[in-house]
């Protein structure tokens, strides 16, 4: 198994999270390549793992924490890391090392670039991106919001913890419509399709739906909301975890629609 820089000619493939079988995916548009080509300018990298038959199993991508979703000074974030555990296409890779080959690969390239420390994120419940798992990698809990732990780890003494930028505020209602404010950074594809989805449902219910979409690649616009990725109906938070079906939105705004007369 090596640890690889992203190759030109495997980009799509990164923007699908290795996932080229998955039509949720494609769903998801072409958000997360033009995110890509803005941040890859602002200190984003990516790395794959492949394995000894040349098969790509698994992906990091990390960049300068002032542009990620958490409040840090000198430290690197990482967005994800993730190794490709489905039977379908290109099949099961886990259990094999892969994820920490590209954490440690991650970290080393930090380290040679100044970088102070890596911070991430991980969910303190045993799903994706376990916090557990970071803990067991030498990193420390800095900083908690929800299900949403913020790790580090420092590599140099008298680094400062990163933070949680938090919510600053929330959008309102819209008279006589229903108002559905769609927060998408760009680089995760799930939340990149749960925006498309809700921006298809607003349109098939034309004028008795306000849609807003809220690009927060935008650092101004994250520090104005304190909110990265984030589906609001009539300013209150949907679920978004797992996305929600296209079917399952149309009935919830329409359903809002009805109320509204």
């Amino acid at each position: 198994m090596e640890v690889i820089d992203l190759p030109g000619d495997q980009e799509q493939l990164y923007f699908w999270c290795l996932e080229d079988w998955s039509e949720e995916m494609k769903e998801a548009g072409n958000r997360k390549a033009l995110w890509y080509r803005k941040m890859r300018d602002k200190g984003l990298r990516v790395k794959l793992a492949v394995d000894d038959s040349g098969k790509i199993g698994g992906m990091v991508h990390y960049l300068p924490i002032e542009h990620s979703p958490a409040d840090g000074t000198g430290l690197c974030f990482i967005l994800c890391i993730w190794v490709h555990g489905h039977k379908q296409g290109r099949g099961n890779f886990q259990g094999q090392g892969m994820g920490k080959a590209l954490l440690e690969a991650a970290e080393r390239d930090a380290r040679e670039r100044g970088a102070r420390g890596m911070a991430a994120w991980g969910l303190v419940l045993p799903f994706w991106m376990k916090a557990s798992w970071f803990r067991k990698q030498g990193y420390v809990k800095a900083d908690r919001n929800g299900m949403a732990a913020l790790v580090w780890k420092p590599f140099a003494a008298e680094t400062a913890p990163p933070k949680w930028i938090r919510e600053r505020k929330r959008p309102g209602t819209a008279p006589g419509k229903v108002a559905v404010a769609s927060f998408v950074n760009g680089w995760c594809p799930a939340m990149n399709l749960v925006n498309e989805r809700a921006k298809r449902a607003a349109a098939e219910l034309g004028d008795q739906v306000a849609f807003q979409e809220i690009d927060t690649s935008d650092r101004d616009t994250l520090l104005e909301w304190g909110v990265s990725d984030a589906l609001f109906v009539d300013g209150k938070p949907v679920r978004t975890g797992p996305p929600p079906s296209y079917e399952k939105l149309l009935k919830l705004l329409a359903k809002k629609a009805r109320k509204l007369g």
